[in-house]
């Protein structure tokens, strides 16, 4: 079962590059993140067309969250994070899969907040929905099952992840409140796919669209996909599509994806 997370930014802007990468790569899941529409302009028909159901949680100008299904239809279970009902941000949502072999897969698509500039409310809210997401992700845990939380968490976790420490140190991504956050995620039992895989580091899932940042190949790893114990334990292998960064108009994100022996 390949799973993949991809931040399109801008799914109108990106909708080309997205079809073109789906039908090459075929993921059996793919978590979109910063998808920019409201609900009613998404193109959930062009998904149609080429084999994929889906869900969305959309937002007008910014953020928003997808989940797209090869050959089925994403069972929604959760749209939002509990904790702050004047948070309107569409930054959630999480369904029920179906793996090759039948068995129920907990997906999540995750857009975390960026939190700069800080100190500041946008940092603050930051680490409050961190909070959040370990309450949701505390609730799954108890489920059970194999369950897979993707996204962009807009934390880069390990100094080994980014291209220069230096260069950002003093960005809300590498703050010392933003790695504990997500490795209280860690610590509660969940496997960072990539963490496991590449204890190097060096691999990288974003490229800043300023200052050449793809041409000198100056990036860092923000884009993650935890696992639950019962998924950790059919993990296969993960990659990063890098080559579809290079391409015209594309994300400056790459997708993202392990693959599950389930």
């Amino acid at each position: 079962m390949k799973i993949a997370s991809y931040n399109i930014n801008g799914i109108k802007a990106r909708l080309p590059r997205l079809l073109e990468w789906l039908e090459e790569t075929k993921p059996d899941v793919a978590c979109l993140q910063e998808i920019k529409s409201q609900d009613e302009g998404f193109p959930a028909s062009e998904f149609e067309k080429i084999g994929y159901g889906a869900i969305w949680h959309g937002q007008k100008s910014f953020n928003g969250v997808a989940i797209l299904t090869r050959d089925q239809q994403p069972e929604e279970t959760k749209r939002g994070l509990d904790g702050e009902p004047e948070d309107l941000h569409s930054r959630y949502l999480e369904a029920n899969v179906t793996s090759p072999s039948g068995e129920t897969v907990r997906i999540a698509t995750i857009y975390l907040p960026n939190g700069n500039p800080l100190p500041g409310p946008k940092f603050d809210f930051k680490l409050r929905w961190m909070k959040r997401l370990r309450d949701r992700a505390t609730e799954i845990w108890q489920e059970e099952m194999p369950a897979v939380l993707a996204g962009d968490y807009n934390v880069i976790p390990r100094d080994n992840d980014v291209f220069s420490v230096k260069a950002m140190e003093k960005d809300a991504l590498m703050q010392p409140e933003s790695r504990d956050a997500y490795q209280r995620l860690l610590h509660d039992g969940w496997t960072d796919a990539f963490g496991v895989s590449y204890p190097g580091g060096k691999i990288w899932t974003y490229w800043d669209y300023r200052s050449g940042g793809w041409q000198r190949d100056q990036g860092f790893r923000i884009d993650h996909l935890l696992l639950s114990p019962q998924a950790a334990d059919n993990l296969q292998r993960c990659g990063v599509d890098k080559e579809h960064r290079g391409r015209e108009k594309a994300s400056d994100h790459a997708p993202t994806w392990i693959e599950l022996d389930l």
